[in-house]
């Protein structure tokens, strides 16, 4: 693996590129267009970049203890300092960014960018864990709307359904590293939880989500939205039941909430008219 791709590795592309898609395709929606989409879509990256590669700066010791041969920092693909000075640039970088749309919208993806470096630090193995997630994730969507030409407010559904949705990915994401990171001393809200506690967490946060984003927005549900609500009213039992049969392995249930959690997603992306 070369250099740049192992510190690529080290921003933890997957969800970071998901969370920039799913905001990119909901400015597209929300009425950006030409430059603005590229703007937004640069703007989000960058938050997803940030909080990546600080993590792994900061869990370097942590993922070399645990063995985690799947963090290029700690198989010695990419060098720890290589991957702070990436997350320091990215982190500075972020207001800039947002400077084009205007100083609310700056501030807006400022904020995002804090309280996600919050996670990775001080937040990550307190009880708090969850915070930086409902708070930055509400606020995606909210500098998607406040970046539109005339800076709406944004509704106060999209802002709540976002939160719903962080903190539920932040209790479906930490699940399948329960055990490696109580290995080695992290304590976040999931853990306290417990696998159980966790997979309802994460359940009950995207239902509401999904609840938020099929009644929020102004006149009746469309068909899709209930369809996209019933749906998630269905699977998230199912995944419960099915992880019960398997005497209690949580694969199942996980597959759930993803299921859900990707409904969520594609309802935001296709939620209307947002300003």
């Amino acid at each position: 693996m070369s250099r740049a791709l192992a510190l690529l590795r080290s921003a933890h592309p997957e969800p970071g590129g998901a969370v920039t898609l799913a905001m990119t395709l909901l400015g597209v929606g929300a009425g950006h267009r030409g430059w603005a989409i590229l703007g937004v879509a640069a703007a989000v990256g960058a938050t997803q970049l940030s909080v990546g590669w600080v993590n792994d700066w900061l869990d370097a010791d942590r993922d070399r203890a645990a063995g985690r041969t799947d963090k290029p920092v700690a198989r010695g693909a990419v060098s720890r300092r290589t991957v702070g000075i990436a997350g320091l640039l990215s982190s500075l970088v972020i207001p800039l960014l947002g400077l084009p749309f205007g100083w609310a919208a700056t501030l807006c993806i400022a904020l995002v960018g804090v309280f996600a470096l919050l996670y990775d630090w001080p937040l990550k193995s307190t009880a708090f864990s969850i915070v930086p997630y409902l708070v930055a994730f509400g606020l995606l969507p909210a500098f998607v709307v406040v970046a539109l030409p005339g800076h709406p407010t944004p509704p106060v559904w999209l802002v709540a359904a976002g939160a719903l949705l962080g903190g539920g990915a932040h209790f479906a994401n930490v699940l399948p590293d329960l055990a490696d990171d109580a290995a080695t001393g992290v304590r976040g809200l999931p853990h306290r939880l417990g696998a159980t506690g966790s997979q309802i967490a994460a359940a009950v946060l995207l239902l509401g989500a999904t609840l938020a984003l099929v009644l929020g927005p102004p006149g009746p549900p469309s068909w899709s939205g209930w369809v996209a609500g019933a749906a998630a009213v269905v699977v998230l039992p199912l995944g419960w039941y099915a992880a019960r049969r398997a005497h209690g392995r949580a694969v199942a249930m996980f597959r759930a909430v993803i299921l859900v959690a990707l409904i969520d997603v594609l309802l935001l992306i296709f939620s209307g008219p947002v300003a």
